[in-house]
């Protein structure tokens, strides 16, 4: 089959490790993230090239749509952000903010890239988190927006189906740039680690070993399924 993977996200933990991993089998990939800098350094270090480009730009669709002519087989949209609140303290802004960046561009990227990877027996492969399953505090405006990812999975899986493959991973919290303001707490990190079965805190290469799988040939009668990189956390007490 021929075609490249697009990580977007790329140069955050999950899917830095991604490229790596698929870098290993030899897979063609494409990475897209805005900080230049860490994009090049990566590009260099798994042999691919890439896009600079921000899903929150205004002109993000214009340089979607530059990539067109790339040959697509895979998608990976291994970007998020964390954002807890209790209730009381919400807006309607925050609920936006994280479906600018969660959501929509997804959305779009599918929509921009489908007869290409139907023509490729592409896969999708999304990302959620453990918390839509697992009652945590604060975590309305997370649990909510990847909530409605999840819903996307098994409806474009649906949709899609046999010619394009939709996914979705669940991890808990990941060893990360942005779970550092949480992280960097010892007692904290220790605290949240044996709340896991596995009594660890997850990496960044477990989430995407998960994610490799999915995309390429190996999980070919796999689809509509959330799956949770998480420690046991979200079934096992």
């Amino acid at each position: 089959m021929s075609g490249k993977y697009l990580i977007f996200g790329a140069t955050g933990s999950i899917g830095s490790n991604l490229a790596l991993q698929l870098s290993e089998k030899n897979e063609d990939i494409h990475l897209i993230s805005r900080n230049e800098p860490e994009l090049k350094e990566l590009s260099e270090k798994v042999n691919s090239d890439f896009t600079v480009l921000d899903v929150l730009s205004e002109n993000f669709s214009e340089k979607l749509a530059q990539l067109k002519s790339t040959d697509i087989k895979g998608i990976a949209y291994c970007i998020g952000s964390i954002d807890l609140k209790p209730i009381k303290m919400t807006k309607k802004s925050d609920y936006e903010k994280c479906f600018n960046l969660n959501f929509y561009p997804i959305v779009e990227v599918i929509k921009q890239f489908q007869e290409n990877l139907k023509e490729n027996k592409g896969s999708v492969v999304l990302f959620s988190t453990v918390a839509v399953q697992k009652g945590f505090t604060n975590h309305s405006i997370m649990a909510s927006v990847k909530g409605a990812l999840e819903g996307l999975t098994v409806s474009l899986a649906a949709e899609f189906a046999p010619n394009i493959r939709i996914n979705c991973i669940a991890p808990s919290l990941t060893n990360s740039k942005i779970a550092q303001p949480i992280l960097k707490s010892k007692v904290v990190a220790d605290g949240i680690a044996k709340a896991h079965p596995m009594k660890r805190i997850g990496e960044g290469k477990d989430s995407a070993a998960m994610a490799r799988f999915l995309l390429t040939d190996e999980s070919s009668w796999i689809t509509g399924q959330i799956f949770g990189v998480d420690g046991g956390r979200s079934k096992v007490s």
